[in-house]
């Protein structure tokens, strides 16, 4: 019971959690996914068994890995394998393959789908989870991973929903939680036994090899979680210059007398999408529109990783995906009702700033209006911007409304 009155077990719980949360969101579009088919009696069953099954593979996986852990390099190798995961974990991912592996209307099929899904896609979150516990368990590493996982996955599960929505609202989360990683991976790479002979030590309080100095070990954490936030920054850098168009003159519209008839409005459910749409609909009293403006709601849905549509069938991706276009859409169109406008609904799937940019050039639209995120120059940078994105890509002027 010692263990539940220590700061180093709540933090490593917490880090636990947070991983688990960043790193298995995959994981849970893939439980939702692949029980989508079941009858609605069986639904439930089959998350709760799907769950329980990744939880013991879970946990199975991670004392392997904490045994290995013991042998020289293999730290040293594992906190490599971490830097990289944490500077992708600040990518976006544009993955647009589908599955070969359908979701299956049998419960037994869906609970086999996803034992297999996590299994596969495990490797992050286990060798993370390893890193987290065996840095701060003392002794008590196995109940500690135990714990965090019963803790972390019920979350993971029946809140992905609710997850998805604060990692897309707040994305400064998952630049944290790439930060996190490399923390662990520079103070997982530091206690490597290989350099024992290097590395000044401390004894332990319990069982197990010698800590190290917490000085070094701060120092190993700090320049870890500093070496993903720039190899982020430069991995989401070249990305952005490989996406960004050839620099267009033709077609663009001059601000000024020009006459605004299309407008498109960026629309993903969120307050700021809402401010947005209420800006544009308030552009018909405006002499250069008029109350003939035609108003075009764009949703645009992030494709899914492809470690989630190789084990689902491309026609559930499709649905779900059209799903959450249209719970996206809803509040906009009641504001368009309340307002007494017309508006037209388009929904896409693909990158958002280059997808917006285009479905405005293909309706003819004279004017982008979209809301800010609110992200810090810093955030927006190493984890990219949609508005950065679309002002990238467009030919016409983009109204930003904060």
């Amino acid at each position: 019971m010692d263990m539940f009155t220590s700061v180093d077990f709540w933090a490593a719980v917490g880090q636990i959690i947070l991983i688990d949360i960043l790193l298995g969101g995959d994981n849970a579009v893939v439980i939702a996914l692949a029980c989508r088919s079941l009858p609605p009696a069986q639904r439930t069953r089959g998350i709760l068994w799907g769950t329980a099954g990744a939880i013991v593979l879970r946990v199975l996986l991670i004392f392997f890995a904490l045994t290995l852990l013991a042998i020289p390099f293999i730290k040293l190798v594992g906190g490599a394998l971490l830097l990289w995961i944490g500077a992708k974990l600040l990518l976006p991912d544009h993955g647009d393959g589908h599955g070969n592996i359908a979701a299956s209307d049998k419960l037994w099929g869906a609970v086999k789908t996803v034992i297999v899904a996590d299994f596969v896609m495990s490797l992050d979150n286990v060798l993370a989870i390893a890193g987290a516990a065996e840095g701060a368990g003392h002794g008590n590493t196995m109940p500690l991973v135990v714990f965090g996982l019963l803790v972390s996955i019920p979350i993971i599960v029946w809140g992905s929903q609710l997850v998805v929505k604060l990692m897309d609202r707040y994305p400064v989360i998952i630049a944290v939680g790439g930060m996190l990683l490399g923390w662990i991976a520079g103070t997982m790479a530091v206690s490597d036994p290989a350099l024992a002979a290097w590395v000044p030590t401390l004894p332990a309080d319990g069982p197990g090899s010698p800590d190290v100095v917490p000085r070094v070990h701060y120092a190993a954490g700090v320049a870890g979680a500093l070496l993903v936030f720039a190899a982020g920054r430069w991995l989401a850098a070249r990305a952005a210059a490989a996406r960004a168009p050839m620099p267009q003159v033709e077609g663009v519209v001059a601000a000024g007398p020009t006459l605004i008839k299309r407008v498109a409005v960026a629309v993903d459910g969120s307050p700021g999408a809402e401010k947005a749409l209420r800006r544009a609909l308030a552009l018909r009293d405006d002499v250069r529109c008029g109350t003939d403006l035609e108003v075009h709601l764009v949703n645009v849905q992030r494709p899914l990783p492809s470690d989630v549509t190789r084990f689902i069938a491309g026609r559930t991706v499709e649905d779900y995906q059209r799903e959450r276009g249209e719970l996206a859409l809803a509040p906009a169109r009641a504001v368009a009702a309340a307002a007494g406008a017309r508006v037209h609904e388009h929904r896409h799937v693909g990158e958002p700033g280059a997808v917006l940019s285009e479905a405005a050039r293909a309706l003819g639209c004279d004017l982008i209006v979209m809301g800010a995120r609110g992200l810090g120059s810093h955030t927006a940078a190493l984890i990219g911007s949609v508005t950065q994105g679309t002002i990238a890509h467009a030919n016409v002027p983009v109204l930003v409304v904060k």
